[in-house]
């Protein structure tokens, strides 16, 4: 606290200290000013800027089919629980084709080894439905 003092002899001050002047309240009456590494003072609000940003929740999209095989669905399994960790929705889709829309109970078997794979890191927010040729379910991550 250096007090009031005018502009010149301010600024001689943060000259010999090697700092810089920085207003902090311009509106005030007198001015508000501050001697301070301004640098080190946009770095610091920049960090505590960035600290503050919440992350924005996506939905993510896994998509398989009746006939995809079971390795397969380990690594579409593997990739959804990295979506889901990184507190992402993620959107189960089952795309039948042609004749596999006869055999839906095919399809569902594939759904519910994908919802059991997940079971302990996500909870069923949209439980599994046929909507026109594919079946969706929507998991979000446990909390």
């Amino acid at each position: 606290m250096l007090g009031v003092m005018p502009t010149g002899k301010a600024m001689e001050a943060a000259r010999e200290a090697g700092l810089d002047l920085v207003e902090v309240a311009p509106n005030e009456r007198p001015p508000v000013c501050k001697i301070m590494d301004f640098g080190k003072y946009k770095y610091s609000q920049k960090k505590k800027a960035s600290k503050q940003k919440q992350h924005q929740v996506q939905v993510k999209e896994i998509r398989v089919r009746p006939k995809t095989g079971d390795h397969d669905i380990e690594v579409k399994v593997k990739r959804a629980r990295e979506f889901l960790e990184h507190k992402d929705k993620v959107l189960v889709n089952v795309l039948f084709r042609g004749r596999e829309l006869a055999h839906i109970d095919e399809g569902r078997k594939v759904m519910d080894e994908v919802l059991q794979a997940l079971e302990d890191v996500a909870k069923v927010e949209k439980n599994p439905s046929m909507e026109g040729k594919r079946m969706t379910a929507i998991v979000a991550p446990r909390v």
